[in-house]
């Protein structure tokens, strides 16, 4: 499994993905300073840094999630729809085990960049705040620890979240179905306003990691059966 997921690391340049999660990390964070100069001073943009924090996690998964569809389009969904994958299933190892190794692949590498992208957004825009103090709020060791501790749940649940356009991508083998799927998802796991934020509630994307090995489970008991045509 392991070689398998080396073998898609190797098959597929993936520095856009990462030059994107990059650079949406710091639209993100200069999107808060920009809000913090534009409001009036009788309008508070961002009550403490802890909402700050919120802003920037949620502006890491959404990047993520449509990152990662676009993966399973391309990794996946673009390889039924041009029969590529028929290439893959003639070789002498299980279709389960190529395309679990797939799932995955895409699965690792959501966690990971969402963890890492969230880490460093959160740790430039605190550094910021320490010289400009545009947000109220300090950061002390228990507040770290909680927030450390609130990405890498958010992170394990945005992994499985991202598997879940996979389902909409397979029914017609469609990319655009596959990637707007995903946006539809962030949209909906993502809004945050100071009376009400889902984005701050992990039991949605949760629910939702829950929905996508689901998926995932479904799709891979099916692969043997499946219709490569």
């Amino acid at each position: 499994m392991i070689k398998l997921m080396k073998m898609e690391l190797k098959k597929h340049s993936l520095g856009w993905y990462f030059s994107s999660a990059f650079v949406a990390s710091l639209c993100s964070i200069a999107l808060l300073v920009l809000i913090n100069y534009v409001e009036t001073p009788s309008e508070v943009p961002l009550r403490d840094l802890d909402e700050a924090l919120v802003i920037v996690g949620a502006f890491a998964r959404v990047t993520c999630v449509i990152l990662s569809g676009v993966l399973v389009a391309k990794l996946i969904v673009e390889e039924y729809k041009n029969k590529t994958i028929f290439i893959l299933f003639s070789y002498p190892i299980s279709r389960k085990k190529l395309l679990g190794a797939k799932l995955l692949f895409i699965t690792i590498l959501t966690f990971i960049t969402v963890f890492v992208t969230n880490l460093l957004s959160a740790g430039l825009l605190m550094l910021l705040n320490s010289y400009l103090h545009f947000i109220p709020g300090n950061a002390d060791t228990a507040f770290l620890l909680k927030q450390l501790l609130s990405m890498l749940t958010f992170s394990v649940a945005t992994a499985g979240t991202s598997i879940i356009p996979l389902y909409f991508g397979m029914r017609k083998h469609s990319v655009p179905a596959t990637i707007v799927s995903a946006i539809v998802i962030v949209a909906l796991i993502s809004s945050h306003n100071p009376e009400f934020s889902i984005a701050s509630i992990v039991y949605v994307p949760l629910a939702l990691a829950v929905v996508g090995v689901l998926i995932a489970a479904w799709t891979i008991r099916n692969v043997e059966t499946a219709d490569v045509g």
